[in-house]
């Protein structure tokens, strides 16, 4: 008798797992599609950091010429970034988002049969206002999708697409611009994205708004539920709502100035992102969400070129490297989602702020030393720390937005959000191509010490945001009162 086990002995065992991790298979399915999506964003930015040495080379461009190309397409994202996120409040969003995911591969074909340094990119360009509407879509279907009080531990999975996405660009991409040329690379993630495109399209429903959609499964933290509750209950209320229940039971008043009078889908734009500008917590988020995607988009464009300047590591060792380091990454975006929940359900409302406090504030003291240290046995452990602690503040952030701003407005505010972080990332890579050629002076010495002077430079941002979500402490109740307050009042 075979000792392996039958096909659907093992589809029981993946679904118990799926069920007990994540809540079921609805949602494990949710999170593989919409993490893929962020895979393919970051996995282009990827590639171009892997395929650096060889673009820098076919293109005779310098440091400063590659970081602007990785600007390109989240300058135009950031351009396109409001109007989708009205689309995304108002339209079929998987509709929208299988549209967008296939003009992607148009994009990537089109760099990919690039003659010159022009063309490539004005493929950027076209890029980027594909990307635009990725996150306002992704974080509304998430909402929909899943209960307040299991969207950071879920989020956190969501988000490991972006840590892959990038891990594959590093060495897939950069094994095939290696081994073939930097355009294969490219036609593979076209290859990706159409094959997404059609995935979305047969596989993702479209959510109702307002929470009728939520997939309510088992929950993935194991603290002790009654095991004897309805199956689809959540074991922290109704609505496994915890953050606003407790907010509610405290006696915390909303902001009355802010609590909406008016059908939210009727706002017209501009006042709808004054209203969104008005929520202090959400001012703090963005600042701190964007500041992070500064500092990690300048990273991964350039992460093979430090490491290959400034530790001298090989081109078969730099593989190890970057599966060790997007390990650990992968790790903490899981970890501080679930742990976010955790500590949440056991009364510390104010878990998804305090949690990204800690996490950027590790992350620049851990990176600090990594930059420092040239020996690569030694910079190795902290890097990977200071990586999955960076991972780790996102999935909080993400699900503390969902917390303070109305239900009907999540598309515009994420595309806000989405606008000052593709900025940020448009400006980042020549920010430290820049910076690092400033520094650097000649030679390839000089080229080395200006990347890595660049990187130290730039960890101070992290550090201010570890300040600033502290500050998010005391206006995080008061917004998520206010925005229960106008979600009530919207279901009269």
């Amino acid at each position: 008798m075979s000792r392996w086990p039958s096909g659907r002995r093992l589809g029981a065992w993946f679904g118990a797992r799926s069920r007990r991790v994540l809540g079921g298979p609805g949602r494990l399915r949710v999170v593989l599609l919409l993490g893929a999506v962020l895979a393919l964003n970051s996995a282009d930015t990827g590639t171009i950091g892997a395929a650096a040495a060889q673009l820098e080379a076919d293109l005779g461009i310098s440091h400063a010429r590659l970081g602007l190309l990785a600007s390109a397409s989240s300058g135009v994202g950031a351009l396109a970034a409001i109007p989708m996120g009205m689309l995304a409040d108002r339209v079929n969003r998987v509709r929208l988002l299988t549209v967008t995911v296939a003009a992607w591969a148009v994009a990537m074909i089109a760099g990919g049969l690039s003659p010159d340094y022009r063309w490539l990119l004005a493929s950027r360009l076209l890029l980027g206002a594909a990307v635009a509407a990725s996150g306002p879509v992704v974080v509304s279907l998430t909402g929909d999708f899943v209960p307040p009080a299991d969207r950071a531990a879920v989020l956190g999975w969501i988000l490991t697409g972006e840590i892959v996405g990038a891990g594959a660009g590093l060495l897939a991409g950069g094994a095939i611009a290696a081994a073939l040329s930097w355009r294969y690379a490219f036609f593979l993630l076209a290859a990706a994205s159409l094959a997404l495109a059609v995935s979305l399209l047969r596989q993702l429903p479209e959510p109702e708004r307002g929470g009728a959609s939520w997939l309510c499964g088992d929950p993935p933290a194991d603290d002790g539920a009654d095991d004897e509750r309805v199956d689809g209950e959540h074991p922290h209320g109704s609505d496994g709502d915890k953050v606003r229940d407790v907010v509610i039971a405290r006696g915390i008043e909303p902001a009355p100035e802010r609590i909406l009078a008016e059908d939210a889908d009727e706002i017209p734009l501009r006042r709808a992102m004054v209203y969104l500008l008005r929520i202090p917590t959400n001012r703090l988020l963005i600042i701190a969400s964007a500041s992070g995607y500064f500092f990690f988009a300048g990273l991964r464009t350039f992460a093979v070129v430090f490491a290959t300047q400034h530790f001298g590591v090989s081109e078969g060792l730099l593989g190890a490297l970057a599966l060790v380091v997007g390990t650990t990454a992968l790790a903490g975006a899981v970890a501080g989602g679930r742990f976010t929940d955790r500590i949440l359900h056991r009364g510390r409302t104010d878990a998804r702020v305090l949690v990204p406090a800690v996490g950027y504030s590790a992350a620049a003291l851990l990176l600090l030393p990594g930059f420092l240290i040239s020996s690569i046995g030694l910079a190795l452990p902290v890097i990977a720390l200071g990586t999955a602690a960076l991972a780790a503040a996102n999935p909080p952030l993400d699900a503390a937005r969902l917390d303070i701003v109305p239900g009907r407005m999540w598309g515009r505010a994420e595309s806000l959000r989405t606008l000052l972080r593709l900025a940020a990332e448009a400006v980042a890579p020549a920010a430290f191509g820049l910076l690092a050629d400033v520094l650097g002076g000649g030679g390839s010495a000089g080229r080395a010490g200006g990347l890595r002077d660049a990187f130290l430079v730039m960890l101070l941002p992290l550090l201010l945001n570890g300040l600033i979500m502290l500050l998010a402490r005391g206006s995080y109740p008061v917004d998520v009162a206010t925005a229960t307050a106008s979600d009530r009042r919207s279901r009269r």
